[in-house]
Order: C-alpha cells, then structure tokens, then sequence
C-alpha cells in the first residue's frame, strides 16, 4: 500500500516537472511528500490523501518562479495527467497543497 503512496508522489512530480519546464519556470527542486489514511475494515483501501510538494525555481526572466505556473501544474497532473490520482481518486479524497520556497 505504501509503494501506491510513492507511486502517486512519483506521478504527480513527473508531470509538474515537465509541465513547469514547458510553462518556462527552471526548477531548482521538488520536493513531494504523500500521505493518507486507511480504511479500518479490510481490503483497508486509501480513504483519505495529502501531497504537498515544495518547490524552489525561477522563470525563464531570472524572477522567483511563477506561482500561478505552479498551481496550473500542479492542478493538470492531478486532474488530468496522473493516471494513478485517476485511479485513487475513486476510494480516497484527494487534497494538494503546495509550498514556494526562496
């Protein structure tokens, strides 16, 4: 079940990477961190996850890295591209929040 989590992580970061690279915001790091909780009856399904990604960059003019680039990213990978969020999405309760650090 924990391989689901770092699947999810490595999804969502895989796809907000190439998504920002296109949106011309040049990463410094990303950081994805993936939590949840579990059902309390067996098949004990994901009833509940957190990804927090924390990103650090710049845009293509050499400013801080576009906050909006990030949410839109963000938001595609999980609503559209990131097929295992696809697929938890249909027994847990998805939430994301994000973090620009300097």
């Amino acid at each position: 079940m924990e391989l689901l989590l770092a699947a999810l992580g490595a999804c969502t970061a895989t796809d907000v990477v190439i998504i920002l690279a296109k949106k011309r915001q040049k990463l410094a790091s990303l950081e994805v961190s993936v939590s949840g909780e579990r059902a309390a009856d067996p098949p004990r399904v994901w009833t509940t996850l957190e990804v927090a990604f924390r990103v650090r960059g710049r845009s293509e003019s050499g400013g801080p890295i576009d906050e909006k680039a990030v949410a839109d990213a963000i938001r595609l990978s999980e609503e559209k591209y990131c097929s295992v969020a696809a697929m938890l999405r249909k027994t847990a309760a998805l939430t994301v929040r994000y973090e620009i650090l300097p």
